[in-house]
């Protein structure tokens, strides 16, 4: 995955491709997004994003659900079947804003879902905090840092600044999932599928008790419930 060792983003260095089946839209996200210092590349349908997304490697991409032919769901599943697409953000932009859509989405793998309308600061504010996900601290492959938070994941244990913080091994295989990918949605079944496996899970809340222990050991801000999906973590 591309990795940015600075706090300040150079902005040229990001491609992002913007999938939209109408053309005002592509255009409109295109300007603001050039003005910032992005390198733009477009499609109107889901079969050339594939193709352009797997020439090119972007770093974002921003799709529209409802497109014809192939739409963003199904795009979005195509993408993440490529072997060298898989660490892609991808984020859905689209004016369908239900539940179920939401989940469908997060299911094939997209890192983030905008629902339109969208102010065009807002917009660069989301294209913004989803690269900020690219950057890393990473000591070690043991050894990772997020602000004030190291996880050394060889020997198990989490410092908070210069406090050690002991947590339970699912706890700790938990944090160390959510964290792997900060900012990406987990769902439900991911995280028992990946934490649990074949394990007996005593009751549906298992998943909910875990969050909340690690919440008030290591801070609630950092945990954030996405209803009807999952959870991630922010920092």
């Amino acid at each position: 995955m591309w990795q940015i060792q600075s706090n300040t983003m150079d902005n040229s260095k990001f491609k992002i491709l913007l999938v939209d089946d109408e053309p005002d839209i592509v255009e409109f996200l295109g300007y603001n997004l050039k003005k910032e210092g992005y390198t733009i590349l477009t499609a109107n349908n889901g079969k050339d994003a594939v193709e352009i997304a797997k020439k090119e490697i972007p770093h974002l991409i921003v799709l529209d659900v409802m497109m014809p032919d192939m739409d963003g769901i199904e795009t979005c599943r195509e993408l993440r079947e490529q072997k060298n697409l898989q660490d892609v953000l991808i984020a859905f932009l689209t004016a369908r804003s239900e539940d179920y859509t939401q989940i469908a989405g997060f299911e094939v793998g997209a890192d983030d879902y905008i629902t339109k309308p969208i102010k065009p600061r807002v917009f660069i504010s989301r294209v913004k905090a989803l690269l900020r996900r690219l950057q890393t601290n990473t000591i070690s492959e043991s050894v990772i840092e997020f602000g004030n938070i190291r996880i050394d994941k060889e020997k198990h244990v989490v410092f908070k600044g210069d406090e050690e913080i002991a947590l339970p091994k699912k706890e700790f295989k938990l944090f160390s999932l959510l964290s792997s990918k900060p900012g990406k949605v987990f769902t439900r079944e991911f995280i028992l599928d990946t934490v649990w496996g074949d394990e007996v899970v005593v009751g549906d809340r298992t998943i909910d008790v875990h969050i909340r222990k690690l919440r008030e050991k290591i801070g609630d801000d950092y945990f954030k419930t996405i209803k009807g999906v999952g959870y991630k973590f922010e920092f």
